[in-house]
Formats: C-alpha cells, structure tokens, sequence
C-alpha cells in the first residue's frame, strides 16, 4: 500500500524517472505546446510552475536553481528566464493549460494536450 506517497512513479526508479521529467520539461520550454498522456501532463505542470516562478526574480542563484532542476542545461534556462518568466510577470501562478483530447483508438490512452497561456 501506499499510505502518503505524493506523484506518480510512471513505473520507473526514482534516477529514470527524475531524467524522465526533466525531458519533458525540455520539451514543453522548447515547444511552448505538447501532446502527451493525461497523467504525465498533470505530473509536469507543478515542475514547470514551479520553474517559471523562480525565473521571475532573475537573480544568479533563481538561475542556478533553474539550471540544477533541468540537469544543467544552460539554453532551456535561458529561455526559461529571459523570454518565458517575463511573459508572465503580471500572473501570480497557472501558468500552464491541461486540454484533454480523444482517447487514441489504439491502446485507448487518455491524451492531453498542455501548453503556456497567452
């Protein structure tokens, strides 16, 4: 049982799954908009938040924290901090849109699509 265990392990060790997040976190930075499950968006949302928030102070050290969550990759910190922070400098949180789509006839996936507003 799983008495107060907080996310979702999407079947991983916690090394693969901490890389896993990173790289869809990369991938919704670069793209500004990506289809996904409905699980992994949900499971994103709070780390990219969490990320635009502590890039609207700007400073070294909101840099480095940046940097460290994404595994040191120094061009996704840089949009992170200097084109999508300010966009959203005015909004006090939700930065994010989770847009479920269709199942895929497939495997019957939940789909979700999860973006940037404005």
């Amino acid at each position: 049982m799983q008495h107060s265990r907080k996310g979702r392990t999407f079947g991983r060790k916690r090394d693969v799954r901490v890389a896993f997040m990173r790289s869809l976190a990369e991938a919704l930075i670069l793209r500004e908009r990506m289809l996904t499950t409905e699980a992994r968006a949900k499971e994103l949302r709070p780390f990219i938040e969490s990320l635009i928030t502590k890039g609207k102070s700007g400073t070294p050290a909101a840099r480095r924290s940046i940097s460290a969550a994404l595994g040191g990759r120094q061009n996704i910190t840089k949009k992170v901090v200097d084109t999508l922070s300010p966009r959203f400098k005015d909004r006090s949180g939700g930065y994010t849109r989770i847009t479920k789509v269709v199942k895929r006839a497939s495997d019957g996936r939940k789909s979700a699509v999860i973006e940037f507003v404005k």
